[in-house]
């Protein structure tokens, strides 16, 4: 995948969701008894935008909050992280998002959304028109932005004007199976936006989940809504993926690294080629937003014109550092952190 060469003022504009999150400070304890939270800024367009910033990138995000003092302490992050803001709408009688999250190492990290009237999921057509996608080298949407009008209708417009004006268009799949009245719905709706995309990003149940046709595949254990286990052949998924529109798909793996897969005229069978990337080695604290952070990382190295394996293990780098730590966006790593990170693992 070729990104265009020529001077823009941002590398990445992202539209979607963002949100109050709110930690559990009691790690371990089961969420009925948690006596404190520790207040962050998440959401999955805005923890990447954080997280390509804070490696270096210019990003710019295009979301909604409401004209509530959760919405001012979302802009004040964004600002001191230098994430560009002008584009963040204001929507009166809308209230911004909220999550609450809880801790429980290894494998349990319930959650619970607060995104009834939410300013974020109103974001319009006109929103979209009041930013410059023609000054992005990179425009990300996500899974979540398609839920629900008018949102779903301004993330399909973006990844239209963005294709028309030379801007790549990474989708990342986002899957919450709460935010949806149907799970089948997730699908109709992710294989609708396929078309537009040059590059996918979710893990192999996210991938599952964008190609399912029956509800009973979804099972979601423990609240975990960001963790929801889906049924089905990923390799079937991922072929169906490709045929539909995007050149590249990538496949979180967690633990096991990263898969890069790609639409090849070389396989006389049509296959996709598949580039196996491995992870690194580190005891998990927290698995929210590592993809995220994957993702960040991944998109700084293809900006730089990297090849997709050193970008892909920069991504995965990023997400095995993020595991480590409390939160997502105030926690995604610096381009020093996470290279001295590599240099301690091996390198790229």
């Amino acid at each position: 995948m070729e990104l265009e060469r020529r001077q823009r003022a941002y590398d990445l504009v992202a539209i979607g969701r963002s949100s109050l999150d709110l930690y559990s400070n009691d790690i371990g304890a089961p969420f009925e008894e948690i006596k404190s939270f520790a207040a962050y800024v998440g959401g999955c367009p805005t923890n990447i935008c954080v997280g390509a910033r804070r490696l270096g990138l210019r990003s710019a995000l295009l979301t909604a909050v409401g004209d509530d003092q959760v919405g001012n302490f979302i802009l004040r992050f964004l600002a001191r992280e230098g994430v560009e803001t002008r584009y963040v709408a204001r929507k009166p009688g809308y209230r911004s998002s909220a999550v609450v999250l809880g801790i429980q190492p290894p494998d349990r990290f319930p959650l619970t959304y607060y995104r009834d009237h939410c300013a974020d999921i109103e974001l319009t057509i006109d929103d979209v028109l009041a930013t410059p996608l023609g000054e992005g080298r990179v425009l990300l949407i996500t899974g979540t932005g398609l839920s629900r009008e008018p949102s779903r209708s301004a993330t399909l417009y973006a990844a239209e004007l963005a294709r028309e004006q030379g801007t790549m268009v990474v989708l990342d799949i986002d899957y919450r199976p709460d935010q949806w009245h149907d799970q089948r719905a997730f699908g109709v709706a992710l294989r609708s936006a396929l078309p537009l995309v040059d590059l996918v990003i979710g893990t192999e149940d996210e991938i599952k989940a964008a190609m399912l046709r029956d509800a009973g595949q979804v099972q979601v254990a423990h609240s975990q809504i960001s963790d929801a286990r889906v049924s089905g052949d990923v390799e079937e998924a991922i072929r169906e993926m490709l045929r539909r529109g995007p050149r590249t798909l990538v496949e979180k793996r967690g633990a096991r690294g990263s898969r890069i897969h790609q639409v090849s005229s070389e396989n006389a069978n049509g296959a996709p080629s598949c580039l196996e990337v491995p992870g690194f080695p580190v005891t998990v604290h927290n698995i929210l937003g590592a993809g995220d952070a994957f993702a960040a990382g991944l998109l700084y190295g293809l900006l730089q014109g990297w090849d997709w394996y050193r970008a892909a293990r920069l991504g995965n780098a990023c997400g095995a550092i993020l595991v480590t730590r409390h939160g997502c966006a105030d926690f995604m790593p610096t381009y020093a952190e996470v290279m001295a990170f590599i240099e301690e693992h091996g390198g790229l």
